[in-house]
């Protein structure tokens, strides 16, 4: 009697650009955890590694079978044919089935050297706002999909999709909606215990944000309200190249006894840090969805976001926002609304009853099936932007 062979499970590749803990990072993370087990389905559990172009803090040295093709940016040719050997060599020893690139430089990276390299098939994943994005890249991601190197792309948001509307057909067709879903951030300590653990202050009005410090999350916009908001702390968890300038720019306000850096803090924590704050504020000039700001108000925490169309499209529960949308520029009303939630406890209770309904519309398991069909190459047609008249089957 001849025993059955199994057969291997399939064998998926992660690839994006650089190792912190930030939006795209704990997408890759969700998704390779919950496709490393078996469907609902009965479809088979995965094999997932996870390979990043280089390092940026050790937030990712968690994930299971990580690997970095650098341990830094490089900085020069030398350094960035390193990296490049690293990455083929990597790749060629995981012999993926399937590689997901994410952001833009795991796209226009990743996807023509998984290519070269035979992996059959490739999903690129646009989760970089295009203001973020150089024109070369933009310009090198348009070439790449019209060569074909990209099986499909997804995108995470109507308004994301809209930014490539402009595209060919040839680029078109291959664009997936698979809306963000994520783990609900659960408080493991009440707010004094919550503010004591990350060293902060008790008894005063706390605002906070989740980000990479960088100039596009515009966090000194936050710092510039505390000015005229003299009782209010501001609480910031993430690291990132601009922190020098916005201890900079908290001196110079003299508010710097009331800002508070956390730091980089792992995923497990976030909702802790979450319930540490009385109001969540998220003033970035550009997302492809927004995360923190989706994540934070379906803990329950009052938000403010600035007014990006996007931003508006997320933060959307049965036609009513769950978030209060100012021009994050204009400091005035920037503070005027912080004060108005801080005090106004009826439209506090309002936005955070929504805000928790938004794990209804965001759900972890729509967006893992949506990439098990993508893997297991059904493309399902309810995924595609229908009204867009190129790209109807």
């Amino acid at each position: 009697m001849s025993g059955s062979i199994t057969p291997r499970p399939p064998r998926l590749l992660f690839l994006q650009t650089q190792a912190e803990m930030a939006g795209a990072q704990e997408v890759s993370r969700l998704l390779g955890e919950q496709l490393s087990q078996q469907g609902a389905d009965g479809e088979p559990a995965c094999a997932v590694h996870h390979l990043f172009l280089y390092k940026k803090t050790s937030g990712c040295d968690h994930f299971p079978n990580v690997r970095f093709a650098a341990e830094e940016r490089p900085t020069n040719m030398r350094s960035s044919l390193g990296l490049l050997k690293n990455l083929i060599s990597a790749i060629r020893d995981i012999r993926p089935d399937v590689l997901l690139t994410f952001q833009h430089y795991g796209n226009v990276v990743g996807a023509p050297v998984g290519r070269l390299l035979g992996v059959p098939h490739i999903i690129a994943n646009h989760v970089s706002a295009p203001l973020t994005i150089n024109r070369a890249v933009r310009a090198l991601d348009r070439v790449i999909g019209l060569s074909g190197c990209y099986d499909t792309i997804t995108v995470n948001s109507h308004a994301t999709w809209r930014d490539y509307s402009s595209y060919p057909t040839r680029y078109a067709r291959r664009l997936v909606h698979i809306p963000h879903g994520f783990a609900q951030r659960m408080a493991l300590l009440q707010k004094p215990d919550a503010r004591t653990k990350f060293s902060l202050p008790q008894n005063v009005p706390l605002i906070g944000t989740v980000a990479r410090l960088h100039p596009l999350k515009q966090i000194d916009l936050a710092i510039k309200t505390l000015a005229s908001l003299s009782e209010v702390h501001l609480a910031v968890a993430g690291q990132g190249p601009d922190r020098p300038r916005l201890d900079v720019m908290a001196a110079e306000l003299d508010v710097a006894d009331r800002v508070h850096f956390i730091g980089e803090i792992p995923p497990s924590e976030i909702g802790t840090f979450l319930s540490s704050l009385d109001v969540f504020v998220f003033p970035s000039a550009a997302e492809t969805f927004g995360l923190a700001a989706v994540e934070a108000a379906q803990a329950g925490v009052p938000v403010i976001a600035n007014d990006l169309p996007v931003l508006r499209e997320v933060l959307e529960v049965d036609q009513s926002p769950c978030a209060v949308f100012i021009d994050a520029s204009d400091t005035a009303s920037f503070a005027a609304a912080i004060d108005q939630l801080l005090t106004d406890d009826r439209l506090a209770h309002d936005l955070s009853q929504r805000g928790r309904r938004l794990s209804e519309r965001y759900s972890l398991d729509a967006m893992v099936a949506g990439y098990r069909r993508l893997i297991n190459g059904k493309r399902n047609d309810n995924q595609r932007q229908n009204d867009d008249p190129r790209i109807r089957a």
